[in-house]
């Protein structure tokens, strides 16, 4: 059973009865968990990152000559290292091994999205002088013309 809280100016509210909800659970011990709601990465987060590796790739195809970093691939390549470099944690498996696990984007909230787009941004800046725009940027009308619809 879930309810949503909503805390303004000091004062929480839910939108359900809490004693109702008591009432419903079958006897026995329960633990409550409170946790904070967040919202998904946007479609505009999103495609604001494909645009900017198809970017990427382009100079990638330039440096290296090779016109794999141009292709669908190449593009999914670019993110899926961008993922490895900033979505990686070490866990442990259930054998008791250390192991890294890359997360992918898709399930990245949108708060978690602006850091990875943040860490992007900077580090292709800094490995490739590239600066990459942001919708607010005055070229960037003409970047996503550029951008929005390659491979």
């Amino acid at each position: 059973m879930e309810a949503t809280i909503i805390k303004k100016d000091g004062k929480a509210t839910m939108d359900k009865d809490f004693n109702f909800m008591l009432s419903l659970l079958r006897n026995g011990e329960y633990t409550l968990t409170i946790k904070r709601k967040t919202k998904p990465r946007t479609l505009d987060q999103n495609a604001l990152m494909w645009m900017w590796f198809r970017c990427v790739g382009g100079a990638l195809r330039e440096f290296t000559g090779e016109a794999y970093w141009s292709t669908k691939e190449g593009v999914e390549t670019i993110h899926d290292l961008y993922c490895k470099k900033f979505l990686t944690k070490m866990v442990i498996t259930p054998k008791g091994e250390r192991t890294e696990l890359a997360r992918g984007t898709k399930g990245l909230s949108t708060m978690e999205m602006s850091h990875f787009l943040d860490a992007v941004k900077t580090d292709i800046m800094t490995e490739y002088g590239i600066q990459l725009p942001l919708p607010t940027d005055q070229y960037y009308s003409a970047f996503a013309a550029e951008y929005e619809t390659k491979y």
